[in-house]
């Protein structure tokens, strides 16, 4: 049976025959929930590249001890892709974290878009920033990565079009954009692969033409899936998985 991951907050010093002490939410789901014993192996992470394979030695209520067996630290996947995430209805901005989170994105950019049905603001905003975090941290878990994603506070158009002017390569999914994402893509490669790349998935209501403009006057691009128009919730994960396919993330790099 594969052994179930946790977070804890450092494994610095991490090495084999070290314990690493694990306390509160995550020992409490380890132990109650989970129903780990002692004498059974787990996997914990820092989120941050480092990976311990460990056998619980004591357990408690809110507490858990275990002994490192061995410890795998990985380099941060390269390109990191990057999804600026228009806020959408209901619940399925939970999803658009959870399989953007799923599929390898390193961080997801929460986007007030003037056409967003959702609004936060106030304790609603706290709330649901929150939910977007946890979603992070547990589908990260799932997916065993050891790298987590961040999700930044929620930014406004202008703070966006700032992250993609950074940008070494910057695309905004668009349904009458006459590039298609595979064409940019192969042009962007034609000078190696960028060191990171950004994605803008707008509302369900599209974008506004003066957001648009905004991010094309920093140097963004405007690029299209397909003939079908997706929903927020799941654009973003296409979007990735072209992206991913295309520059050696899933196989042998390009060239």
């Amino acid at each position: 049976m594969t052994s179930h991951v946790h977070l804890v907050p450092s494994l610095a010093g991490a090495a084999a025959g070290s314990e690493v002490v694990v306390e509160g939410a995550e020992a409490h789901h380890a132990v109650a929930v989970r129903r780990i014993a002692v004498g059974e192996e787990l996997v914990l992470t820092d989120g941050a590249g480092a990976w311990a394979r460990c056998e619980v030695a004591t357990t408690a209520k809110q507490r858990l001890v275990a002994t490192v067996l061995e410890v795998e630290r990985t380099p941060e996947p390269t390109p990191a892709v990057e999804v600026v995430q228009a806020l959408p209805k209901g619940e399925r901005g939970e999803l658009a974290v959870e399989v953007l989170t799923e599929i390898g994105v390193a961080r997801v950019v929460p986007w007030a878009a003037s056409r967003s049905v959702a609004v936060w603001r106030g304790e609603r905003a706290a709330k649901s920033l929150g939910k977007w975090r946890a979603t992070a941290r547990e589908a990260a878990k799932q997916a065993r990565r050891s790298w987590h994603p961040r999700v930044d506070e929620l930014a406004g158009t202008e703070a966006v079009a700032a992250h993609l002017a950074a940008a070494p390569l910057a695309l905004v999914l668009h349904e009458e954009a006459t590039a298609s994402l595979a064409e940019a893509m192969a042009e962007a490669l034609a000078d190696g692969v960028p060191e990171r790349v950004v994605l803008v998935v707008g509302p369900e209501g599209g974008l506004a033409p003066d957001e648009l403009a905004a991010f094309e006057a920093v140097g963004a691009r405007t690029v299209r899936l397909g003939d079908e128009v997706l929903r927020t919730s799941t654009a973003g994960l296409a979007a990735v998985s072209a992206v991913l396919s295309r520059t050696g993330r899933w196989g042998a790099p390009p060239g």
